[in-house]
Order: structure tokens, then C-alpha cells, then sequence
């Protein structure tokens, strides 16, 4: 037949292999300039921290509960001697250190090696006891 090739001789098309990086170039381009201009607009949040403040005047008699870096509890009244309890006992030994007084304020003490779950099952246990007044002591300075 004449004006056909026959299938071996001529050009042959072949697939390519390569894949074109102008249209990817040309995206990342568009994207670095839009964020770019939209960087400087952007306002930034600001986190108000609370602060620590000093009692203008000191309890007649406050409960500390320590709590040592191998989770063992100690329990303290008015700088007295302090006494080694259990999570399950810290209910029942503040309430009789209150002696029936809401307002005598616990506060918690932590090594700070101790994990914040310690810290959180005393507070909770406090709270479920109906201990009103719970605080957690902070170290000035430093």
C-alpha cells in the first residue's frame, strides 16, 4: 500500500519518562509570595500567665500535703511533725486536721520530679472530699 509506513521504519513515539517541574516551581513561587505578604498581617496571640501574689496576711494554721519524688505523701499542720499517709487516707486526715473548719486552707507541695498525675489524684481527691480551700506552693526566684 503506498503512503503507509510500515510499522518498524520512521519515528517512533515514545513515553516520557521525565515529569515537568515549571508548573510545580510556578505553584511554590505563588504560595512563598502569598505567604510572604500574609506573614506581617498575622497578630499574635498574647497568653496572660497569672502571677504569684502574696497574702496580705498569714493563716492562723495551714495544711501542707508533700509530696516526695517516689510518690509518698506527707502530711504537715502548722510546721508540725510531719506524718507519712496514703493517697486513700488524705481525705480523712485533713478533714480531722480541719476539724470541721472549711476555711483552713491545704496546700500541696512537689518535688519537681514528681509526675503532674500525683499532683492532680491528691488535688482531686481534696476536691471529691469536699476540701474547699486547695492551693499548691511555688518556689520564689530561681
Amino acid at each position: 500500500m503506498p503512503g503507509v509506513a510500515p510499522r518498524g521504519s520512521g519515528r517512533q513515539r515514545r513515553s516520557m519518562n521525565e515529569i515537568n517541574m515549571v508548573p510545580f516551581i510556578d505553584v511554590m513561587l505563588v504560595l512563598l509570595i502569598i505567604f510572604m505578604v500574609s506573614a506581617p498581617l498575622i497578630t499574635t496571640g498574647v497568653v496572660d500567665l497569672p502571677s504569684v501574689g502574696k497574702a496580705k496576711t498569714r493563716p492562723q494554721s495551714v495544711i501542707e500535703i508533700t509530696v516526695a519524688s517516689d510518690d509518698k505523701l506527707k502530711l504537715k499542720v502548722d510546721k508540725g511533725e510531719a506524718l507519712t499517709i496514703t493517697l486513700a487516707q488524705v481525705a480523712g486526715r485533713v478533714r480531722d486536721a480541719q476539724g470541721g473548719s472549711a476555711e483552713v486552707p491545704v496546700v500541696i507541695s512537689a518535688d519537681k520530679q514528681v509526675r503532674y498525675e500525683t499532683v492532680v489524684k491528691v488535688m482531686d481527691t481534696l476536691q471529691r472530699a469536699g476540701v474547699q480551700r486547695v492551693g499548691l506552693s511555688v518556689k520564689q526566684g530561681g
